[in-house]
C-alpha cells in the first residue's frame, strides 16, 4: 500500500490533515483506511512525481514567505538537527498546507498571533467532528461525565451560551447538573426550567437560600451520577471537543483520578485570546498558582471521599478542592490534556479580568495552601505575591546541614576573586565550605590568591591538573566534600540575594526534590537562566533567556517556583546522597550538557528538579572557557549533541515541563507553528 500511497492527492482531499502538520500516510493508516478513504490512483512513479511537485511548491512558498533561500535552509537545518528527517517532512507538509490554504504573511509576522493560530490549528471542521464521532462509537466503555454548574443571577445570554456549549459536545454521554443559588434575577429560573424540560440530561436544583459557590457546587454534586465530574462556571464555555478528549484520556489512562486541560480567555465579543498552554503535572508550579483550574475533571468517587467543596474557601474553592484531592492520590494519577478545552469569559466582574475583582479569593487560596501543608506535616509559610500568585517558603531545620560549594577554576583571577568575595560577604546561610578546584592555573597572581585563600577558614583549595573535563573535576571534588549538601558553582558567579543558599537548601532538603537551580542574570540585568527546556536548539535551552528584570515571563513563570526537567550546573544544589546514587556527572560529557544529562538521571531516579527565582546571582557566562568557536570545540560539541540524542531520544522533544503548543525554535515561550500535539492519546 505504501508504494501506491499518493501523499499530495491525499492532502488535497483532506486539507485538515495538512493544516495540522500531520503526516498524511500515518493519518491514512490510523483513520482513513478504516473510513474507506482511498490513498490515490497514481502509480508509484506518478506518486513520486507529485511528491516532488509538493516539495517544490512548499519550498517556493517558504522562500517567498520566510525571506530567502538562506533562511529556509537555516530553518530546515535547525529542524533536522532537532527532529531529524521526520521533522523536515512535517515542515514540508505544513508548508504545503500554507500553499493550498494561503495565509497573509508579512515580514512582521507575529509568532504570537493567537487568532491566526486558532484558525489554523484549533478550529474544528465538519470532517474532523465526524471522525471524532466515529472514534466515540468505537469506545468500548463510554464514561458518563457529570458537568457541574453553580449559578447565581447569571447574565441570561451568557448562561444560555454556557449551557449550549455543553449541549454541543461531540461526546454525547454527559449530564449537566445545575444548582441555582437562590438567584433574585427573575430571568434566570425560566431559562433553567426550559432547558431541564427540553433535555433529560439536564437537571436543576433551585436552592432556597443563598449559600455561595461552595454550597451551590455541593448541591450540584449531589445530583451527579457520572463516573467523572467536570466543573463549568455559569459564564464560561467548553470547547466543542472538550469531553471527547477527556474521555479519550480516561480510556488510555485507567489509573487517572484528576485531569486538567489548557485554557484561554474569551471576551464579550466572542474573541479568544490569552491562552495558557500548561505543562504536565508540576506540583511546585501548582503551589505557586492554580494551574489545574480549567478544565478540571475529577473522579466522582474521589470528590465524595473528601466530602466535596469546603465552605469558607469561596473564591478559591476549586483550588482547595484540588489541593485536598492530591493528598489522597499519587501524582502519576494526574493527567494533562495539552489542548484548549475551556474558554474563560472576561468581563468586569470576573477574576479572569483582574484578581483585584475578588481579593477575598486570593486570601482564600493562601489559606487553602497553608492548610494543605499543615495537613501534610510540612513547615512552610505561604506568601501572597504582589501579582496575585504565591511563594512557599520551606523552613530549614534547627541544625542546618553543611553545604560544600564546589568551584572549578583556572586562572581568571578577577572572576574567582569576585565570586568568592561575594559568597563570603553576602551569604547568610551559616554552615558552608568553599571547595575550589584549581584546574592547572599558571597565572602567578591567581596562584598567589589561591594560596591566600587557604588561610580563610571556610575555603579549601585542591589542585587537579588533569585535562579540562567539567564532569570529572566535580566528581573528584565531591569525594573530598565534607557537606551532606553539594553546590556546583561556576567561578563567574556573583551573589545578589543574601539568602540565595538558604532558599536553595530549603528545597534540596525536601525528600522528593533532586537538583535545585537558581535564577541567574547577565551583568546587563537580562535573564540568563530561568530553568532548562528540553528540545530548544536540538537538545536543551534556557527558559526566558534575555528576559528583562521587570518582565514576568510566560504566564508569570519567570517569577514562580516550579519544576523543570533540568537546571544549569552553573549554580546547582543537591543532596550528596542523590548525586552519588545516580553516579555523578557523566564524564563522557566533558563540557556541554553534563548538567542536563545529570538532571534527567536524577528525575529518572524519581526526584523532581526545582528552579527558584528567589536565589539570584549574576552569571558572566562562558567567561572562563570561552565560546564554541574553534574546530576542535565544535567537533566536541557535535559529539556531545549526538550522545544526548542517543541517550534520551524522544524525551528531548517532549519536555513534561513545557507545552507542545509552544515553540522549540526560540526561548521566549512563543507559539509553535505547527504545534507538536498528535491526534491520538494512546
Amino acid at each position: 500500500m505504501s508504494k501506491r500511497f499518493d501523499a499530495a492527492w491525499y492532502l488535497s482531499q483532506n486539507p485538515d490533515v495538512a493544516m495540522n502538520g500531520i503526516d498524511p500516510y500515518e493519518h491514512y493508516l490510523t483513520y482513513g483506511k478504516a473510513e474507506g478513504r482511498q490513498p490515490g490512483p497514481d502509480t508509484f512513479l506518478m506518486c513520486n512525481i507529485k511528491r516532488a511537485r509538493l516539495i517544490r511548491t512548499a519550498l517556493l512558498v517558504a522562500i517567498q514567505s520566510m525571506g530567502g533561500i538562506k533562511l529556509v535552509m537555516s530553518k530546515a537545518w535547525s529542524v533536522f538537527k532537532r527532529e531529524g528527517w521526520n521533522g523536515v517532512r512535517r515542515m514540508v507538509i505544513f508548508l504545503y498546507a500554507q500553499s493550498t490554504h494561503p495565509v497573509e504573511q508579512s515580514t512582521n509576522f507575529d509568532r504570537n498571533d493567537y487568532t491566526e493560530w486558532v484558525r489554523r490549528y484549533d478550529t474544528l471542521t465538519d470532517e474532523t467532528c465526524a471522525t471524532l464521532r466515529e472514534r466515540i462509537d468505537a469506545f468500548a466503555h463510554k464514561s458518563l461525565i457529570s458537568v457541574l454548574m453553580p449559578t447565581y443571577n447569571s447574565k441570561p445570554e451568557w448562561l444560555v451560551e454556557a449551557i449550549e456549549s455543553v449541549r454541543k459536545q461531540i461526546y454525547p454521554y454527559w449530564e449537566l447538573r445545575i444548582a441555582d443559588d437562590a438567584s433574585t434575577d427573575p430571568r434566570v429560573r425560566p431559562i433553567l426550567e426550559r432547558y431541564a424540560a427540553e433535555d433529560p440530561r439536564i437537571k436543576v436544583v433551585f436552592r432556597q437560600t443563598n449559600g455561595h459557590i461552595s454550597a451551590a457546587s455541593n448541591s450540584a454534586l449531589e445530583l451527579a451520577t457520572g463516573e467523572w465530574v467536570a466543573l463549568l462556571d455559569h459564564d464560561d464555555l467548553l470547547s466543542e471537543h472538550a469531553l471527547f478528549w477527556v474521555v479519550e484520556t480516561i480510556k488510555c489512562n485507567l489509573d487517572a483520578q484528576l485531569i486538567y486541560s489548557d485554557e484561554d480567555k474569551i471576551n464579550i465579543s466572542g474573541q479568544r485570546f490569552g491562552p495558557y498552554f500548561k505543562c504536565d503535572w508540576n506540583p511546585d508550579l501548582f503551589y505557586s498558582h492554580n494551574m489545574f483550574s480549567h478544565l478540571g475533571v475529577y473522579r466522582t468517587a474521589l470528590l465524595r471521599e473528601i466530602f466535596g467543596f469546603r465552605l469558607g474557601l469561596e473564591g478559591s474553592q476549586d483550588y482547595d478542592l484540588a489541593l485536598r484531592c492530591i493528598e489522597h492520590i499519587h501524582s502519576k494519577q494526574i493527567y494533562h490534556i495539552p489542548r484548549v478545552l475551556y474558554h474563560w469569559r472576561v468581563h468586569p466582574e470576573s477574576a479572569a479580568h483582574s484578581s483585584d475583582v475578588k481579593p477575598y479569593a486570593l486570601l482564600a487560596a493562601r489559606r487553602a495552601l497553608s492548610e494543605h501543608f499543615k495537613r501534610r506535616g510540612l513547615v512552610a509559610n505561604v506568601e501572597l505575591l504582589n501579582f496575585g500568585m504565591y511563594r512557599v517558603r520551606y523552613s530549614l531545620p534547627d541544625t542546618q546541614p553543611m553545604v560544600s560549594l564546589i568551584i572549578p577554576t583556572r586562572n581568571k583571577l578577577d572572576l574567582i576573586r569576585q565570586c568568592v568575595k561575594s559568597i563570603l560577604q553576602k551569604t547568610i546561610y551559616p554552615n558552608y565550605e568553599i571547595l575550589i578546584v584549581d584546574n592547572g592555573s599558571d597565572d602567578l597572581a591567581t596562584l598567589q590568591y589561591l594560596k591566600e585563600l587557604s588561610f580563610e577558614g571556610r575555603v579549601r583549595v585542591v589542585r587537579d591538573d588533569c585535562p579540562f573535563n567539567y564532569s570529572a573535576l566535580n566528581n573528584a571534588a565531591v569525594k573530598l566534600a565534607r557537606g551532606e549538601i553539594l553546590g556546583l558553582i561556576n567561578n563567574d558567579l556573583v551573589v545578589i540575594s543574601p539568602d540565595w543558599l538558604s532558599e536553595m537548601v530549603s528545597h534540596a532538603l525536601r525528600p522528593d526534590v533532586g537538583a535545585v537551580g537558581a535564577r541567574l542574570w547577565y551583568p546587563n540585568n537580562t535573564l540568563q537562566h530561568g530553568g532548562v527546556v528540553l528540545g530548544l536548539g536540538g537538545v536543551a535551552g534556557h527558559a526566558h533567556k534575555h528576559l528583562s528584570r521587570h518582565q514576568f515571563g510566560y504566564c508569570r513563570r519567570a517569577n514562580l517556583i516550579q519544576s523543570f526537567s533540568a537546571v544549569t550546573a552553573a549554580c546547582l544544589v543537591i543532596r550528596k546522597e542523590i548525586f552519588q546514587k545516580v553516579g555523578g556527572l557523566d564524564e563522557t560529557l566533558k563540557v556541554a550538557f553534563n548538567d542536563i544529562d545529570f538532571c534527567l538521571r536524577v528525575r529518572e531516579a524519581g526526584y523532581r528538579n526545582i528552579w527558584t527565582p528567589y536565589a539570584e546571582l549574576y552569571h558572566h557566562e562562558s567567561s572562563t572557557r570561552g565560546f564554541e568557536d574553534t574546530p576542535e570545540k565544535q567537533a566536541r560539541f557535535a559529539k556531545e549533541i549526538r550522545y544526548m540524542k542517543q541517550r534520551w531520544g524522544d524525551l528531548l522533544l517532549n519536555d513534561p515541563a513545557y507545552s507542545p503548543n509552544l515553540t522549540l525554535d526560540d526561548e521566549d515561550f512563543s507559539l509553535a507553528w505547527p504545534p507538536r500535539v498528535g491526534t491520538k492519546v494512546c
